[in-house]
């Protein structure tokens, strides 16, 4: 059963059990191939927004941000038949992995590994995690470091949603898509700032977002919302011939933001 979405065993690092633990990364992105969307930092809108939806999903002080990757369940339309992630960006969440912390109380933080990544191995390939006196590589310390700017990040993001939410600007939404073989598709669970319920906010409150560097974060969300159909175009790779055929090559149109209850 996967962790984390991705993980599959996820296990604490140290220098007993992986002395002469190696990773050898590559550009296979199959351990992600049946996620149809991913957690995304706010640092990361600027980039993102260019090639995703970004959504907000979850409930009370859970919601977070994420890159939609696909429209139907377990289904990553990013990545195609070679595993290679089709985009330009990927977000920080994918590539961390095999890597991720753990933690029990929310202030302790383990590095883990998943152990069943292919790229894992005793023969040496790639970067070792320990030198011969079991102390921590330049690359292990690499990768710490990464995970704890990561773990910053997760929590000014938090601390952002929770902005959102304070300020009521977030709705549930709904994106419907419709095949040209006439087959609808419609896409829930998400959320997105109401553009009505922002532009009604106070004069001190807009300030407040925008000395925060908020209001930016807000504005590339909803830049970010135009890439809905063209991430439900790249369904078609992923069809069969005859589903191609029968469908004209693309969908026909996607309509995003409507209400989920419309």
């Amino acid at each position: 059963m996967k962790q984390l979405l991705i993980y599959e065993r996820a296990v604490p690092v140290n220098p007993g059990t992986h002395k002469d633990l190696s990773i050898k990364a590559g550009v296979d992105f199959g351990f992600a191939k049946d996620v149809n969307s991913v957690p995304l930092m706010a640092a990361e809108f600027e980039l993102a927004c260019a090639e995703y939806a970004i959504v907000f999903s979850g409930e009370e002080a859970g919601i977070m941000p994420g890159a939609l990757l696909g429209i139907r369940d377990n289904e990553n339309l990013y990545v195609d038949e070679n595993s290679a992630w089709n985009a330009k960006y990927i977000p920080a969440f994918v590539r961390r992995y095999p890597f991720v912390f753990s933690s029990r109380d929310g202030a302790t933080f383990t590095l883990c590994v998943d152990e069943e990544y292919p790229g894992v191995n005793r023969r040496g390939l790639g970067e070792r995690l320990f030198d011969a006196e079991g102390e921590r590589t330049q690359y292990l310390q690499s990768v710490l470091n990464f995970l704890q700017a990561y773990q910053a990040q997760f929590e000014a993001t938090r601390a952002f949603s929770q902005r959102l939410v304070d300020l009521d600007l977030l709705e549930a939404m709904q994106a419907q898509f419709t095949l040209r073989s006439g087959q609808k598709i419609t896409l829930g669970g998400f959320m997105t700032v109401n553009r009505a319920r922002l532009r009604a906010l106070p004069g001190d409150a807009l300030a407040r977002l925008a000395a925060s560097g908020d209001l930016d974060l807000i504005y590339a969300h909803l830049h970010s919302q135009r890439n809905f159909t063209p991430t439900a175009e790249r369904i078609v790779r992923v069809l069969d011939p005859a589903q191609v055929a029968a469908a004209g090559g693309l969908p026909a149109d996607g309509t995003p933001g409507q209400p989920a209850d419309a």
